[in-house]
């Protein structure tokens, strides 16, 4: 039985990647989402193409950062799956290689139970293009869930997780059911279950 999920955010329950987003609004999306896109298929280190996508925020308004994550375009069937792990008593936690400003505005709107990110620096009132937080490194989801499942006395096949891009391996390796979903090539090949339809609903079919 299923006691834990966990979810990324960025291409699983927001649809789209934040940083990408905000460097679009800031007229730096191409340069941005170059980088994102060859992190995502594991071509890059997540560290250092983090840092080096956030520097390029650098001068950017908070309250412009915050307007957009608060509005972030969630996935569909977001709602309906976190409403139905609530229904199983499923606890659910958010990994996100990406920002607090946009996950703690998501779960404001979504209701999950907790949620793990980085946050942009900034300084009167704007971006210093630096960035810190707990989901820095490429292994950062997995030694999380390692601690979480230590925390609640989980066991490895009462969690599942849920992910897109290969910073979610991590996390893969600590999980009993590993749900690819609309996935880069390289999380597919270590996944028990590939949704490649763009609706969380799918993720309720695979759910023991």
């Amino acid at each position: 039985m299923i006691k834990l999920c966990v979810f990324d955010f960025d291409s699983t329950l927001m649809d789209g990647e934040t940083i990408d987003i905000l460097a679009k609004a800031y007229g730096v999306g191409d340069a941005v989402r170059s980088i994102t896109q060859r992190t995502m298929m594991g071509e890059l280190d997540f560290f250092e193409s983090l840092h080096q996508r956030v520097a390029l925020l650098k001068g950017m308004p908070c309250e412009e950062v915050l307007a957009i994550s608060a509005n972030l375009p969630l996935m569909p069937g977001s709602f309906e799956l976190i409403e139905f792990l609530k229904s199983k008593n499923i606890s659910i936690v958010v990994f996100s290689g990406g920002f607090h400003e946009g996950i703690d505005a998501t779960m404001e709107r979504l209701k999950f139970d907790l949620g793990f990110a980085n946050y942009l620096h900034h300084k009167d009132g704007k971006l210093t293009g630096l960035v810190g937080g707990e989901m820095m490194f490429s292994n950062s989801k997995g030694l999380m869930l390692k601690r979480l499942k230590s925390f609640l006395n989980l066991k490895t096949d009462e969690v599942m997780c849920v992910g897109d891009g290969a910073n979610d391996l991590a996390m893969f390796e600590q999980s009993g059911l590993k749900i690819a979903f609309c996935a880069k090539a390289v999380l597919r090949a270590n996944a028990s279950v590939c949704i490649d339809t763009k609706d969380l609903k799918e993720v309720i079919k695979a759910i023991p």
